[in-house]
């Protein structure tokens, strides 16, 4: 089975830059950790490895520091690792990262499964995975919460719902995008932090992939981020000293101001 996941590296939570004239986020530098939710996509992938044989590529679009990313993914289980860095993809979207993606798992042939977390935390948008279905005109399933078993190219998985989830029945090639429910990842093993050191590592340019600067990175973007910004923090607040009856009429007042 020829398997592949799609990472991200993010930057730590607790420290975000900010580039104030190309309002982007500033990655050379800073301390970044692989996108929680695609530890989950990671270590489904290796698991469907583990059991029906074949391998599992990672691959990353970032800067060269997203080397220690896909190295992390190798000490986890990952076989092969592709980094997709050049100054051209700087400033992309969603629809120009997946079509950097897309170009990408075209070169490396016809995978039977793609699988991409949730979302990022740093965007929260979720679009990268269909995104990247759309590109490579194939289907795409997401929120999938446990894969039940694969027979031929036959696939049955549950996706979850708000009332509960959906099983469902379809074909691969595939694209999957996992919630943290399908599993819990495994810790890095010794053997695979070994691996980590040695596997070579594939860097692919956009000449590499065949793709025009007019459609990748900031050129190729539909969407630009106008303004960004770090939001002031208010500390403003009343106290009373009241019973119960006379703060349901006091909040109730409250309320009524802000309306109007």
């Amino acid at each position: 089975m020829n398997i592949i996941v799609c990472i991200k590296q993010v930057p730590d939570t607790t420290d975000i830059k900010i580039d104030p004239t190309t309002n982007t986020l500033i990655r050379d530098g800073v301390e970044s950790i692989i996108n929680p939710f695609d530890l989950y996509a990671i270590e489904e992938a290796v698991r469907l490895k583990e059991t029906h044989g074949g391998s599992v590529t990672a691959i990353s679009m970032g800067p060269p520091q997203a080397e220690v990313a896909l190295r992390e993914a190798v000490s986890l289980g990952v076989d092969n690792i592709i980094l997709l860095s050049d100054r051209k993809f700087a400033g992309a979207d969603t629809w120009a990262t997946s079509l950097t993606l897309s170009a990408a798992i075209k070169k490396l042939g016809s995978p039977d499964l793609i699988f991409f977390g949730q979302q990022a935390i740093d965007g929260d948008t979720a679009q990268v995975g269909p995104g990247v279905a759309a590109h490579l005109d194939i289907e795409q399933l997401c929120f999938i919460s446990k894969i039940v078993k694969i027979e031929g190219k036959k696939i049955e998985l549950e996706r979850l719902m708000e009332d509960g989830y959906d099983t469902l029945e379809t074909e691969m090639p595939l694209v999957i995008s996992v919630v943290k429910e399908i599993n819990t990842p495994r810790l890095p093993s010794l053997r695979g932090k070994k691996n980590a050191k040695t596997v070579e590592l594939t860097v692919w340019k956009a000449d590499d992939l065949g793709l025009d600067e007019k459609t990748i990175g900031l050129n190729g973007s539909p969407t630009q981020v106008v303004k960004i910004f770090t939001p002031q923090v208010a500390k403003n607040g009343e106290k009373y000293e009241v019973d119960a009856e006379e703060a349901a009429e006091i909040i109730y007042k409250k309320l009524k101001e802000l309306r109007g």
